[in-house]
């Protein structure tokens, strides 16, 4: 029997509340200005484009731990891009920011890491995603 990951139920003004089946965390959704929404909360393709921005970091997290490698002054910024007929995200663009000091090495393994990981690997392939990782 496969459990259920969360319900979404309508609010008003086109507004959902998405609920966390396991935890109970809620989270809220607007549709964009741009689609007849008040645009004050995240839009669910801004939760697609964020949450590939999420897992990068989650599995970057989880070789981190396994690879012995320092990991703790990591962020990203995501900018996601519409496109019409039909409506759908067409470039998500992300740019992870490292403190950290990594090898040359280190930063080939943790990049693969991030450009493979499970959301990245389910978006459809016309979603470009457009990755770049700024070392400081």
């Amino acid at each position: 029997l496969t459990k259920m990951t969360s319900t979404v139920t309508y609010q008003t003004n086109l507004r959902t509340e998405c609920t966390h089946i396991a935890s109970k965390s809620t989270i809220h959704t607007d549709a964009p200005i741009d689609n007849k929404g008040k645009g004050e909360l995240f839009s669910p393709t801004d939760i697609v484009a964020t949450a590939l921005a999420s897992c990068m970091i989650t599995v970057m997290g989880t070789k981190a731990e396994q690879s012995n490698i320092h990991f703790t002054q990591v962020n990203a910024t995501v900018t996601k891009l519409m496109a019409s007929d039909p409506r759908r995200i067409s470039t998500i663009e992300i740019e992870i920011e490292v403190g950290d000091r990594w090898s040359e090495k280190e930063q080939k393994i943790m990049e693969n890491t991030a450009k493979t990981c499970p959301v990245a690997q389910s978006l459809h392939p016309d979603i470009k995603q457009e990755i770049a990782f700024i070392y400081k």
